[in-house]
């Protein structure tokens, strides 16, 4: 019987070996990546049963990456597992078409158990995050935040609060400087901050970028 294949993604390479250890018992692990980007590129490639991602990683956020991997690959299922315990995020991360979602504290045996279980079509959501599971499955008003920006102006957002200069987050983008200054522009507006500073700041506070 073919074992469930399976795309890690995160940028620590402690957890990521940890994983390893855990997923290879039962899971056929087809790669591993350390940024959003990378991920969607290889989640189009080798099309995995299962995708496990954190929200905040390099270049592009788990739940911009995961609004893209529903669209590319939607076979897939998507199960988060990250340091954020809000359910906010919990939420973001459903609507942005998660199937399951765990906290990095929790129990190694609780993985196996949450890929199982979307692997059968049952959300999973662990239990040291309070939230209605049921809620989570049906669209509903989004939450204040970064959901409130375009996927465009979150990309910059989020570049520019890794430190990336306005002529490098137009290369990594594929636009012009002058775009990313428009959008940059835009946000700065949407979230009323003056400052690159404040920008960076909101990204940590939402989960976009680490501190």
């Amino acid at each position: 019987m073919r074992k469930p294949r399976v795309l890690l993604a995160d940028d620590h390479a402690l957890v990521v070996e940890g994983l390893r250890t855990l997923l290879e018992r039962e899971f056929e692990l087809i790669g591993t990546v350390a940024d959003g980007r990378t991920l969607v590129e290889e989640a189009g490639r080798l099309k995995p049963d299962v995708i496990l991602l954190d929200i905040s990683m390099p270049h592009l956020n788990g739940i911009d990456a995961a609004r893209q991997l529903t669209r590319l690959v939607p076979a897939s299922k998507l199960v988060f597992v990250t340091m954020h315990a809000d359910p906010t995020y919990v939420s973001e991360a459903f609507r942005a078409g998660a199937s399951g979602y765990l906290v990095k504290r929790c129990a190694a045996g609780e993985l196996v158990q949450a890929i199982r279980s979307v692997l059968l079509g049952r959300p999973y959501v662990t239990p040291l995050v309070t939230v209605d599971v049921r809620q989570l499955a049906s669209p509903g008003k989004r939450a204040a935040g970064p959901g409130r920006l375009t996927t465009r102006q979150r990309e910059v957002l989020q570049l520019v609060a890794e430190g990336g200069s306005s002529k490098e987050v137009a290369s990594a983008l594929g636009v012009s400087v002058k775009t990313v200054e428009f959008h940059k522009a835009r946000i700065m507006d949407k979230l009323n901050v003056r400052t690159t500073a404040e920008l960076t700041r909101y990204a940590v506070a939402h989960g976009l970028v680490t501190a």
